[in-house]
């Protein structure tokens, strides 16, 4: 029995982040940056051939009888639909247990305008990144998103009940946040391991139950030449 978690495919903020989405200071409020992070933001093509590659290398990971959830946002929906264009209904189905972090009123802040505009919680932000709660509505890594994962893994573990392969498709932070709870780790020991190499766009963390426990049986990247 599969787990696949797999990070979206290349979306136009990753591309061009700096250029296009973080100016300083940043053109739009905190509610309307998260509407665009959520309901714009889509792939590259580079991306799209990303999502291709998905399709050809899922049908050999994970069965034919598989469960496919997204989170919400574009980027994630569009990744599932391209590599899995042929899905029965109700699948993909979406859910915002995996979702991308809530960033709140910081949403596409630069650092810099970021610790100017809260600097009470600049330093928590700067060296316990994973305890930081973001402003304006925002959640932190560790009790925002790791309870919502938390929940998504019980879903996936009474699916695997009934079928063979579970695929979701998310966001870096969530899977850092599933990565912390399937194989063991502090969330500070995984954004370490996550800052030294970090998961790339399109990627699948493979996993397989074996007992009680999900296992981690494999990282699967893209080809680092353009596809």
């Amino acid at each position: 029995m599969n787990l696949l978690i797999i990070r979206h495919a290349e979306s136009v903020e990753n591309a061009d982040k700096h250029n296009g989405f973080y100016r300083d200071p940043r053109p739009y409020d905190g509610p309307a940056a998260h509407r665009i992070s959520r309901h714009v933001v889509g792939l590259t093509p580079r991306g799209f051939r990303q999502a291709q590659w998905l399709g050809d290398i899922l049908p050999t990971i994970a069965s034919d009888d598989k469960r496919v959830y997204t989170s919400r946002y574009r980027r994630a929906i569009d990744t599932a639909l391209i590599a899995l264009p042929k899905l029965p209904e109700p699948w993909p189905r979406q859910t915002a247990l995996l979702d991308e972090q809530h960033y709140g009123d910081a949403t596409y802040m630069t650092k810099r305008e970021l610790y100017t505009t809260y600097p009470d919680t600049a330093d928590e932000r700067r060296y316990r990144k994973h305890l930081w709660t973001a402003p304006g509505g925002g959640e932190s890594l560790t009790e925002g998103v790791s309870r919502r994962v938390t929940g998504f893994l019980q879903i996936a573990r009474h699916q695997l009940e009934s079928t063979e392969s579970v695929v979701a498709f998310t966001h870096q932070t969530a899977a850092v946040a599933i990565r912390s709870l399937l194989e063991g780790k502090s969330l500070e020991e995984t954004l370490k391991e996550e800052k030294a190499a970090k998961m790339p766009n399109a990627a699948i963390l493979h996993y397989v139950v074996r007992g009680d426990r999900f296992v981690k049986q494999a990282t699967i990247a893209p080809p680092s030449e353009e596809i």
